[in-house]
């Protein structure tokens, strides 16, 4: 005998209750349109293990597969349909449907029998037989599978989303009536790990309410908190920058890592300092680095990167020092781009010979870190006298494209050597540019001239320059100005002269300090004359003469020549221009007035007196 299981959701059993109209149904085709309300009879096979589950529609009427019942108008079967059809112009209970069906089932199974045993059907079953190949063409029929889920299990599922909603709702409410442990206790909740991971996982939810849901989760003694839990809540906090949540959140994960062995692990930890890092608390960012061992864990590459990156951020040099020294101890470094970063980081705080340990390590590891990065600590280098040669030591291992590209690594270089008054060895650096690259420019040649002046090596200085023009480049004007610098500080203003003049050639516009080194040459000289004539030759190639200018020669005629006349008409012609002449100088034209004035008075009362 066939026994029917009736499987159907509240939902479903109470509209099937109300009833609907009668439907008419074409003997031709035993199929009709499935109504929009539905319930499900399982039936159990004599021929097999399988459930088949019937649709039944709201009028109580069975709808059959053509595929497994016979088409013959003499069936009983059609005497079946007809009877329920029937039967539906009147109200019928849910009760009425599950006692017809075990009626019309159990008293006339034989007209359905034969047509499963018929080998001419278009369907055989047998316990052989695999229902589920056909799944699709049966659940057109109206004859599917069970899926073994009870209506029950159904219900529990809609359940748990619900209540998923409803706590996902009360975290993200700002402002909560009553106590927010209470309103939880409340709701009944069932915790689990995929639970709670979907709560802490919820957008736009407050920190400290995701942290209050972890704290009364944590208490549950029937819940057990894992890394996994502990990181997504990490993850939750540190996607939105608040620093009263970070603060929060560190001590919670303390309380954790004193509390519970092994609940932490160096990424929760790391994602904690890079959330400090970028709030600008450097001090709890490295109190966290310092709690790895407590914790259990071990620092990694990341956590090296991220505690130096915070503690450079917030210019704690010493303490960056130290993890940096750490970290190439244990020989732990990030991927080159993050190298590259704490290289810059290092550099930007004045840590230049850190950052050159670092770039050793990672040249060595074969973990070459970026070209800027690279270059950037070859500038910083160069501008501390002691660390000058280990930059050039860095440029000796440059080849191929990375020479190429290396032109101011080179140049600043030999600035720095020549700061420290090597200038051999800048001479020797421009040669080896000159024989195998990077193609040198003015400002090597200038910072080589530059030197050579100021120490009075004129004959190499002129060589340097004469070998720019050899380049087919062509001196500019901060090269003429130094040359001219070294000749006046020597006396020979001919020679600066003679540059003055090649200068104006090539040059149709010269800078102020170019007359004003003259100048100053001149009057070192006291010959004032010239130093006029050169001050009035500034308003062609440069503009108007700057105060320095006017203030140098004022003072020299003052003081060398007691010329306080010129002086006044410089005085004067400043005015003119919208030039401020300081209150020492005016005081000192002043002074020497007065002083030859008073001399002239007493040569003539002397002179009275011998002719009497």
């Amino acid at each position: 005998m066939w026994s029917s299981i009736v499987v159907a959701r509240r939902a479903s059993l109470s509209r099937l209750a109300r009833g609907s109209k009668s439907r008419s149904i074409q003997k031709s085709h035993l199929q009709p349109q499935v109504p929009y309300c539905q319930t499900l009879i399982s039936i159990e096979s004599p021929f097999s293990s399988h459930f088949y589950t019937w649709v039944v529609a709201p009028t109580t009427s069975f709808y059959q597969n053509p595929r497994f019942f016979s088409h013959d108008s003499s069936n009983p079967t059609d005497e079946f349909e007809k009877s329920h059809i029937e039967s539906t112009n009147s109200e019928t209970s849910v009760d009425d449907v599950v006692s017809d069906s075990h009626n019309v089932l159990d008293e006339s199974p034989s007209p359905v029998l034969p047509e499963f045993e018929d080998p001419n059907s278009s369907m055989i079953f047998d316990e052989s037989n695999n229902i589920d190949a056909d799944t699709n063409t049966l659940m057109e029929d109206g004859l599917v599978l069970n899926d073994g889920k009870s209506g029950q299990d159904n219900v529990n599922e809609v359940d748990l989303e619900q209540l998923l909603e409803n706590v996902r709702s009360l975290l993200q409410s700002h402002g909560m009536e009553g106590s927010f442990e209470s309103s939880l206790e409340n709701m009944g909740l069932t915790l689990n790990e995929d639970f709670v991971i979907k709560v802490l996982k919820t957008p736009l939810v407050p920190g400290e309410n995701l942290i209050g849901f972890f704290r009364w989760a944590w208490k549950k003694p029937e819940f057990s908190v894992n890394t996994g839990i502990v990181d997504a809540l990490v993850q939750a906090i540190c996607s939105d920058l608040r620093k009263k949540d970070a603060y929060a959140l560190w001590d919670l994960v303390k309380e954790l890592g004193e509390k519970e062995n092994g609940m932490l692990n160096s990424e929760i930890l790391n994602q904690l300092i890079s959330l400090l890092s970028r709030l600008g608390k450097a001090k709890a960012g490295f109190e966290v680095f310092n709690k790895f061992g407590e914790f259990g864990c071990v620092p990694n590459p990341e956590t090296y990167y991220f505690t130096i990156e915070a503690l450079c951020r917030r210019s704690f040099f010493d303490w960056a020092s130290s993890v940096c020294e750490k970290m190439l101890s244990e020989r732990k470094l990030p991927n080159s781009e993050k190298i590259g970063r704490i290289i810059l980081y290092l550099c930007k705080v004045r840590k230049a010979e850190d950052a050159h340990k670092v770039y050793l390590l990672a040249k060595e590891t074969d973990n070459y870190p970026p070209r800027a990065s690279v270059f950037f600590l070859i500038g910083a280098l160069s501008r501390v006298d002691k660390t000058v040669h280990l930059a050039l030591q860095m440029l000796e291992g440059f080849s191929g494209e990375e020479r190429k590209y290396a032109t101011k690594p080179f140049s600043v270089v030999i600035s720095g050597l020549c700061r420290i008054n090597d200038v051999e060895g800048a001479k020797k650096l421009l040669f080896k540019m000159i024989d195998a690259g990077p193609p040198p420019g003015n400002a090597v040649f200038n910072s080589i001239i530059n030197s050579l002046s100021k120490a009075g090596d004129m004959e190499e200085a002129m060589k340097i320059m004469k070998m720019i023009e050899d380049r087919g480049l062509k001196p500019d004007v901060y090269t003429y100005t130094v040359m001219m610098s070294g000749y006046a500080k020597g006396g020979e203003m001919e020679e600066a002269c003679k540059l003055l003049a090649e200068a104006k050639k090539k040059h149709t516009k010269l800078c102020p300090v170019t007359y004003h080194t003259l100048v100053r040459g001149y009057c070192k000289l006291e010959n004032f004359d010239k130093a006029l004539e050169l001050l009035g030759e500034m308003k062609e190639y440069v503009g108007k003469p700057s105060v320095d200018e006017y203030q140098k020669l004022i003072q020299s005629l003052c003081l060398k020549a007691l010329d306080w006349e010129t002086a006044e008409k410089l005085l004067g012609e400043m005015k003119e221009n919208g030039l401020y002449l300081n209150g020492i100088t005016r005081g000192l034209i002043r002074a020497v007035k007065e002083m030859v004035e008073e001399e002239g008075e007493e040569g003539v009362e002397e002179g009275v007196i011998v002719e009497a």
